[in-house]
């Protein structure tokens, strides 16, 4: 199974080919551009370097979320209008999910696993996993013990408390990067990894949900947000 993957939930992103569960080309996008002006290209331009024509892709795989609102638009308008010229199928794969699933690799079962992203506003989108001892990127690699949030990271590890004190988790994440101090100082022998480009892992994760039966119609996609747009958040200030 070939899959074309994308990630836009930062500014960087990312660009992948993945064949079943190897990567074939993984690309960072160029952030002094916006996903707008990037975008198709940069997706074309990784399949035409390994001479695989849209019609050769079998699925098309995006982060649905969290991250910056503009560009989870872009990403999923973008993969879904590939995915209808090339009468596809697609995968939304959370990219918490994802920066989970690539900490993970080296980890034994009953590992923790605690990804962050920076959700600005001070604050990190989280989500917290347990290791299990099914294979690398199929989905049943992580047990969700906390599903996908926005909060302060001073609450966030409050909340987590009574997992943690099973063990230190590893943190993943721009957001753990961030805030490592906010980490250190309550979990000193918590590990840090830095994180890489997401858009090889979201296609070798989509392979395994397709296998399972998840891929749907690109109509059917939707970002996952997390928190209200800034926007939203702005105009009922504005408003009281």
């Amino acid at each position: 199974m070939i899959v074309l993957s994308l990630d836009t939930t930062t500014r960087v992103g990312s660009v992948a080919l993945v064949e079943n569960d190897r990567v074939i080309e993984e690309r960072s996008g160029d952030d002094a551009r916006s996903h707008a002006e990037r975008l198709p290209h940069e997706l074309l331009a990784v399949a035409s370097a390994n001479s695989v024509a849209l019609s050769a892709i079998d699925l098309f795989a995006v982060a649905s979320g969290p991250g910056s609102f503009t560009g989870l638009r872009i990403g999923i308008a973008t993969i879904q209008g590939l995915a209808l010229v090339a009468r596809r199928r697609v995968i939304g794969v959370p990219a918490l999910d994802a920066l989970a699933h690539l900490a993970s690799l080296d980890l034994a079962a009953g590992a923790l696993v605690a990804a962050w992203m920076d959700a600005h506003r001070r604050e990190v989108f989280a989500a917290l996993y347990r290791v299990t001892d099914a294979p690398p990127f199929d989905p049943a690699r992580l047990e969700e013990l906390d599903p996908a949030s926005a909060g302060d990271p001073g609450s966030v590890l409050s909340r987590w408390q009574r997992f943690l004190t099973h063990g230190p988790p590893v943190f993943v994440g721009d957001g753990a990067v961030l805030y490592a101090g906010h980490i250190q100082a309550g979990h000193p022998d918590a590990a840090l990894v830095q994180p890489g480009p997401l858009a090889g892992a979201i296609g070798r994760l989509a392979v395994g949900h397709a296998r399972n039966g998840a891929a749907i119609d690109p109509a059917a996609i939707r970002p996952l947000y997390v928190r209200r747009p800034d926007a939203e958040v702005a105009r009922d200030k504005r408003a009281t």
